[in-house]
């Protein structure tokens, strides 16, 4: 497949990375929503877009989004208009409901995308996980770690922060506050949010919390049983599960995208009989912009055709 090449009047990788976000509209049916509940009794919600197909494609969102952005549902767009049926999921707490316990979720909660595809199992012959930013990570670490089903065919992840400190740092640098201050407004919503449910959630220091390390280290971190932001990103970047992946997983992360530090673009796994890594000029953060008659972007082209290709 061609390599990207970005229209010329996305002109930086803000550009690249802002205007989907906030332009792109998806056409697509009105999924069927499912819920299906986790072994701590919490839940999960899918929207579920079926045609009778044996193959699913299941789709993890990035940070602080959920089943209905854009680059979900183009994403879901494409493979539903190739045949499979789709799955895409929301986190905890990033549905239209809050979620019962007092964890939310996080870069390295591999747990409930377990529970997810555990599920999908039970119905399809062939599942396909396709991540986007936090989502890729998530994925990443998932394909890394032990009694990964035979189900689970091939991979694609986009935007992949692999090692989450570094890019911690890359994302808090101050040409990148605008990233900075959208993410903490929404997370710190939503702690608010799980304190009006919750009284045992601890809301001390929110408001005087500046960066993600911050927010990590005072509430990520303690609530979902790391010691500080440091020891939650240590185990959490899924750099470190890429050696054990044992699934085709194509991994594309822009050489110009300012949420990733240098350290998200391995060299050293080249030669990996799994995991095949491209690094395209530009691109932005799921970004990839096209503009066709179709309203397909790169990305979307990209996945389809290395999960319908054995040989790309």
């Amino acid at each position: 497949m061609e390599p990207y090449v970005r229209p010329a009047w996305l002109f930086n990788q803000h550009v690249e990375t802002i205007y989907p976000a906030l332009v792109r509209r998806v056409g697509l049916q009105q999924p069927e929503c499912e819920r299906i509940f986790t072994p701590d009794d919490d839940f999960l919600d899918l929207d579920r877009y079926k045609q009778g197909s044996s193959q699913c494609i299941l789709v993890s969102h990035g940070l602080e989004g959920n089943s209905t952005r854009a680059y979900v549902r183009g994403m879901a767009r494409v493979f539903y208009n190739a045949g499979y049926d789709v799955a895409a999921w929301n986190y905890r707490g990033c549905s239209e409901e809050m979620n019962r316990q007092a964890r939310f979720y996080h870069s390295g909660a591999t747990d409930d995308l377990k529970t997810v595809v555990l599920h999908l199992a039970k119905e399809y012959d062939q599942l396909f996980l396709i991540g986007f930013s936090l989502g890729g990570n998530l994925t990443l670490k998932y394909l890394g770690e032990p009694e990964v089903p035979a189900v689970v065919k091939r991979a694609v992840v986009f935007s992949v922060p692999m090692d989450l400190y570094t890019s911690c740092q890359t994302i808090s640098k101050p040409s990148n506050w605008i990233y900075t201050k959208r993410f903490l407004n929404s997370l710190k919503q939503k702690v608010r949010a799980k304190a009006a449910m919750r009284k045992d959630t601890n809301t001390t220091g929110l408001e005087t919390v500046k960066t993600l390390l911050e927010f990590d280290n005072q509430f990520t971190a303690p609530l979902h049983g790391f010691a500080d932001a440091i020891d939650y990103y240590t185990k959490s970047s899924s750099l470190q599960y890429i050696p054990a992946v044992r699934v085709p997983t194509l991994v594309i992360n822009a050489a110009n995208d300012p949420f990733l530090s240098a350290e998200c673009y391995p060299r050293h796994f080249a030669d990996h009989p799994f995991v095949k890594l491209e690094y395209p000029t530009h691109g932005g953060h799921v970004g990839f912009s096209l503009f066709n008659k179709n309203g397909i972007y790169w990305s979307e082209l990209r996945a389809l055709s290395f999960i319908t290709n054995s040989h790309v």
